[in-house]
């Protein structure tokens, strides 16, 4: 039977509410702040062979509403009626994306016969590990990352499996939060089960099986469409972390974007090698992989939000995803903070599209959220894991409208975790928790301010991780003359004689009495500032998200004790000004760039990705030592390096 357009709708919605339940159940029933308040979690209902048809409209992490399961449901060789699958290896099947990510899996039968999967994934504060809540730039191969559960069934046939439990209990640092958030994963797939068998009895077998299948090629007619007003051509983007490794170099992503009709590519050579850190991607090289993906799916949204998003969004596109680079990495690398990674993919992604369609897309979001996590002990000797919450940026400024302040763009998702709740749990007190004055990218539209949370520690030996740490040394870009964003900062005990400045460091150990603050980085702006009606800057002043003195030298708008001086602002809006660039990258960049031009950048990669993988992250770092001892020099061609490179080490 298949479903003519209003009726198929009518199944999507029915759809759309069953995923809407699981997600509902797993918040709800959930142990820790991070899945309970943060919602870093997942739930899909799949087709037989793994693809997703349907997803939460409401709760949750938005990135996987495309994922294939596909190879992840073939590691397990039967199935029957009451089991349900977990892993959280990111080998099997490059669906869990790294260790923290657990992901559980249920066949749902009617009447014998196979219908669907339903799913889900959560982000578990801590699974073990080298570090508290496992994951750190620092880290270099994924056994220190964690516990890994290679696929296996955790119910069969209804009845749980005992051992697995007590592995998980013995390798986490919270055993009773993480079997906690288990149980509300195993109860969100119960009622995902549920509905799903409510919805075949209200349509029939025969149009449930048809109706999915329909589902995906709606989507992907919708994205083709949507592709299709994209005008053809070949469009680069590149982007930087602010470090490979602890203390290291930039880390690139580039991205060269081609359009063909309703098509399109999405070619990561040129990105940085495989890293001896934990911002590798293990995506397999699938060329739709979820994570390599995000980007895409946040564009064709943007550009007609009634889409339908599931696996048939992503048909028309392809990402090619170089083996042995950062996007593509190895099974044995560390892949922790592959979401830093990730959100540059989407950056390069949104910024690649905003050459095709400068004026329909937004400018830079950060993408430098930091995950706020402490380990320490409470005075009754019980030992506490526990997220406080995401610090994050805005999102960018729109050709529409300012940027959401503190969290939007792509990571808006990210929910804060009330500091209430964090108090009641964990032994600090907060002191500071609003938005950062002047962080937002000056523009005609604005960009988003940024989060800053500030507390003190109150028990010794407590382990503060700052996951994603990013955005200290290059800014989120501006657009269509906007500027970029505000750096990130994460100081212990600011405004003191013991003052600290951590900059990307994701790891800290604090005493009672000790202060930590950080600041997220501000989203970039879009378009010209000064065109900013000057009423719009005014508010802003007043509600403290400009000071007086960036309104006269970034919009031109002069404010004295809080009123407007029209003459002023006129003689400023006058005078002469630059050019203004179609994105606005900020002066760390530009000065890097100037030594690491695109081109040098290009010839780097592409000599890296002739040498054998184990070698790529070492000459890389020789290779800059090497133009660092340059210093000054033309950004001539770096051949001579490389051949002197070959000669001392046999290549």
């Amino acid at each position: 039977m298949a479903f003519d357009q209003r009726n198929l709708q009518v199944f999507a919605n029915f759809c759309g509410a069953a995923a809407d339940a699981m997600a509902y159940t797993l918040m709800r029933t959930a142990h820790s702040a991070f899945v309970k308040e943060t919602e870093d979690f997942s739930c899909q209902i799949l087709t037989p062979e793994g693809l997703t048809f349907a997803s939460p409209h409401r709760f949750g992490a938005p990135w996987y509403s495309g994922i294939d399961y596909g190879g992840l449901l073939a590691t397990i060789e039967t199935y029957e009626d009451g089991d349900v699958c977990i892993t959280n290896d990111p080998a099997a099947g490059h669906v869990s994306t790294h260790t923290p990510d657990v992901h559980i899996w249920k066949p749902v039968f009617h009447e014998g016969r196979l219908v669907c999967f339903v799913v889900g994934h959560i982000h578990n504060t801590d699974v073990g590990g080298a570090v508290p809540a496992s994951l750190s730039r620092s880290l270099t191969e994924i056994v220190q990352e964690g516990l890994r559960l290679p696929p296996v069934k955790v119910v069969e046939k209804g009845v749980v499996n005992d051992y697995i439990l007590s592995l998980i209990r013995t390798n986490v640092r919270s055993p009773d939060q993480n079997i906690g958030d288990l149980s509300a994963q195993l109860a969100s797939v119960a009622v995902g089960e549920r509905k799903v068998l409510e919805i075949v009895r209200r349509f029939g077998y025969d149009a449930f099986m048809e109706g999915m299948r329909q589902l995906l090629d709606y989507a992907e007619a919708q994205s083709r469409a949507v592709i299709s007003g994209i005008p053809d051509g070949t469009y680069a983007f590149a982007d930087y972390a602010d470090e490979d490794s602890v203390g290291g170099r930039p880390c690139r992503i580039k991205i060269t974007l081609t359009i063909a009709g309703d098509e399109a590519v999405l070619d990561y050579t040129g990105s940085d090698p495989q890293l001896g850190s934990s911002l590798n991607m293990p995506t397999g090289g699938r060329e739709r992989h979820a994570l390599a993906m995000v980007g895409f799916t946040y564009v064709l949204y943007t550009l007609s939000p009634g889409i339908m998003l599931n696996s048939g969004t992503l048909r028309p596109a392809r990402a090619v995803l170089p083996e042995g680079t950062v996007v593509n990495a190895g099974p044995t690398a560390a892949v922790g903070m592959r979401s830093l990674t990730c959100a540059l993919t989407q950056i390069v992604t949104i910024g690649a599209f905003g050459l095709a369609l400068p004026d329909r897309l937004p400018a830079s979001s950060p993408g430098g959220n930091s995950i706020m996590n402490l380990k320490t002990t409470a005075r009754n000797g019980r030992p506490i894991m526990a997220s406080i919450g995401p610090v994050g940026g805005g999102g960018g400024g729109s050709p529409f409208a300012d940027g959401s302040d503190a969290a939007g763009g792509i990571t808006g998702f990210l929910r804060n975790t009330p500091l209430e709740i964090s108090e009641a749990e964990v032994p600090i007190r907060f002191t500071r928790y609003g938005l950062a004055c002047d962080s937002g990218g000056p523009g005609r539209h604005r960009g988003g301010l940024s989060a800053m949370m500030e507390f003190v520690v109150s028990t010794p030996e407590t382990v503060v991780t700052a996951r994603n740490r990013n955005r200290s040394l290059m800014p989120a870009w501006g657009m269509r003359g906007g500027r970029a964003g505000a750096l990130s900062r994460f100081t212990r005990n600011p405004g003191t004689a013991q003052a600290v400045e951590l900059a990307n460091i994701d790891l800290v150990r604090c005493d009672p009495g000790d202060v930590v603050r950080v600041v997220a980085p501000g989203a970039g702006g879009w378009g010209d500032p000064f065109e900013r009606p000057v009423d719009a800057v005014v508010a802003d002043v007043r509600r403290g998200a400009v000071s007086e003195a960036r309104a006269a030298t970034d919009y031109g708008v002069a404010i004295v004790g809080g009123c407007l001086d029209a003459a002023a602002t006129a003689a400023l809006r006058a005078a002469p000004r630059p050019a203004a660039e179609h994105f606005g990258f900020g002066a760390e960049r530009i000065a890097y760039e100037k030594v690491w031009t695109p081109e040098r950048y290009d010839e780097l990669t592409a000599f890296l990705a002739a040498m054998p993988l184990g070698w790529r992250f070492f000459l890389k770092h020789r290779i800059f030592e090497a133009v660092e001892r340059q210093a000054g020099a033309e950004a001539g061609s770096l051949q001579p390096i490389f051949e002197e490179l070959r000669a001392r080490f046999a290549l």
